[in-house]
């Protein structure tokens, strides 16, 4: 259905818009439309499986509109097509604005299109979904955001829940009801020319869903704008008289100067301006690298598995580890020499792969990244950024509470630089293994596939590493993923760091009749370690911390690429 309805601060802004479609036809599958095979000597021919064909409707200004239909009829991707998220693959310019071709991406720049199912944050409190929402959508900073939410809220009834944060599942949070409003919140704080809501009642109880209806009345009578898809229409029903219940239902004081096109799918639409904006964001890039950090780490901090629990986990496992290690560092011999070496490995095991638990908050903010950079709300370089740049001092505080007790309670060496130097090389660690995850976050479909994919790719950095295998030992052909490997750069570093500097001349493994087998110089000079790789292996980290965001960001810009086209 459409209500139109006058945007409540927009101050007359609004021009007459119309829309329409020509024979507009939407496959099931594009890449694969007419498929031959030989089978049992003769040739098959599978027949195009359309879910819109040859759709024609025009939308005018004034004008409610109820898109019906049983499911599976093509009510959605209807919406996605007018809304510009999805493009018709057949024919063109089969959706037209003002008598032209629509320009998608700047359709959506100008609309807002509120899917079935809610993207939300569920450990932001409602007020803030929608103050980020307008700091992201709207120029003129936070007294401006801060008026536009506050007039928002009381529009759609969320005051009494301003303060409650939205929930999901096990987390209890606010009703569906509340909840669908805030939806459709997030896409009105802008003040769109146009607002799509695909079916806004489903899922509800009666109770909530006349909440809704009761909402987009009362919008209606406020003259604003507004287009969603109805509910599949009940069996037995006459379409048209399903239609007109559902206008009389919604007691519009505003004319409706007709119903267009009523068949299988009625389609009636507000539409966008004669001359669309130019493609510009509302903000320059350190603002949104701002508001995004500022929601990013209210997330993080929020969320108990990725915050609270990665802060106990780490001191409680210095501490334990420390005790099993206890002063290994402070005595000789094989044995010991071994025992420590065996420290470092576990430490990185440790370290490499307790980092998944952020791969959860990665996909839930992949998805909602999706739908708002689609619509020009922000860059994708600035979530990177901002990404990248809120996980800087969380992973330094966990690297220090790691650090601190195992790295004096196991006995390394007794000084302040070696042990800023470790404290160095697990931040670095940390944050290498943080930027592998965010970058397979934007490549695999679900969080149990990247759990796979990313679990069994550290496998095999340690395998590769050197440690279990010596470098002269893998074979060539796999010797690539030796050098990829992010376990091999620390390892050295630790290495390095214990036996090698200024005290690199002390013994550090006895026989049986007390004399010196090994010096640091020595057992660095077995490994094939020189003294200049302590800091160049730093580098080489840092390089895939860097090469890992790239990636992500490309991956994440690609996907961007293609739903804008």
């Amino acid at each position: 259905m459409e209500i139109p309805v006058k945007a409540p601060v927009s101050g007359g802004r609004k021009s007459s818009y119309r829309l329409e479609t020509r024979n507009l036809s939407y496959k099931l599958s594009s890449t694969f439309d007419e498929l031959n095979w030989v089978g049992f000597g003769r040739i098959q021919h599978r027949v195009p499986k359309f879910i819109l064909k040859d759709v024609n409707c025009e939308a005018r200004p004034g004008e409610i509109t109820a898109i019906a239909g049983p499911s599976g009829a093509g009510k959605t991707t209807l919406l996605e097509i007018l809304s510009g998220m999805v493009c018709p693959r057949e024919g063109s310019h089969q959706v037209l604005v003002n008598n032209r071709p629509m320009d998608a991406k700047h359709f959506r720049r100008l609309s807002g299109y509120v899917t079935q199912d809610d993207a939300l944050f569920p450990l932001l409190t409602v007020q803030e979904t929608l103050m980020y929402s307008a700091l992201l959508r709207l120029p003129g900073g936070q007294k401006e955001a801060a008026n536009r939410v506050k007039k928002l809220m009381k529009e759609l009834g969320l005051e009494h829940v301003a303060a409650s944060r939205i929930g999901k599942g096990s987390n209890r949070g606010i009703s569906g009801g509340e909840r669908r409003r805030v939806s459709i919140g997030v896409d009105l704080v802008h003040d769109p020319a146009v607002v799509l809501i695909d079916e806004p009642t489903s899922g509800l109880d009666s109770a909530s869903a006349l909440h809704v209806v009761t909402l987009l009345k009362s919008m209606a009578a406020n003259q604003e704008r507004l287009k969603f898809a109805g509910h599949p229409i009940p069996p037995h029903v006459n379409v048209l008289e399903f239609a007109i219940d559902v206008i009389e239902s919604l007691e519009v004081q505003n004319s409706v100067s007709s119903l267009q096109s009523i068949h299988e799918e009625t389609c009636i639409v507000p539409v966008t301006q004669e001359k669309l904006p130019s493609c510009c964001y509302p903000n320059s890039v350190l603002e949104e690298v701002l508001i995004l950090g500022q929601r990013f780490c209210s997330n993080v901090f929020r969320t108990k598995q990725l915050f609270a629990t990665r802060i106990i986990q780490a001191l409680v496992a210095g501490l334990i580890l420390g005790t099993i290690f206890l002063n290994v560092g402070n005595e000789t011999g094989k044995t010991n020499l071994q025992t420590r070496i065996g420290f470092f490995a576990f430490s990185l095991t440790f370290l490499l792969s307790s980092t998944t638990e952020g791969l959860p908050i990665f996909l839930q903010e992949r998805r909602i990244l999706m739908r708002e950079t689609s619509r020009g709300a922000y860059r994708i370089s600035s979530y990177v950024l901002s990404n990248t740049l809120i996980f800087l001092p969380f992973l330094l505080l966990v690297s220090l509470l790691y650090s601190t007790p195992v790295y004096w309670l196991v006995g390394l060496r007794r000084d302040i630089d070696g042990f800023l130097y470790f404290c160095l090389v697990v931040w670095m660690v940390l944050l290498m293994s943080n930027s592998f995850v965010a970058c397979f976050s934007a490549i695999v479909p679900n969080f149990i596939m990247g759990t796979s994919v990313i679990a069994g790719l550290m496998g095999s950095f340690f395998l590769f590493s050197g440690y279990f295998i010596s470098k002269n030992n893998i074979p060539s052909y796999w010797i690539f993923m030796h050098y990829l490997s992010l376990f091999k750069y620390p390892f050295e570093c630790f290495l390095i760091n214990e036996f090698g500097g200024e005290k690199a001349s002390r013994c550090i493994e006895v026989d049986n009749k007390g004399s010196c087998n090994f010096d640091g110089n020595g057992f660095l000079r077995q490994q094939g370690l020189r003294e200049s790789e302590k800091w160049s292996n730093l580098c080489v980290m840092l390089s895939f911390i860097i090469g890992y965001r790239v990636m992500c960001h490309l991956i994440l810009w690609y996907r961007y690429y293609r739903l804008s086209r």
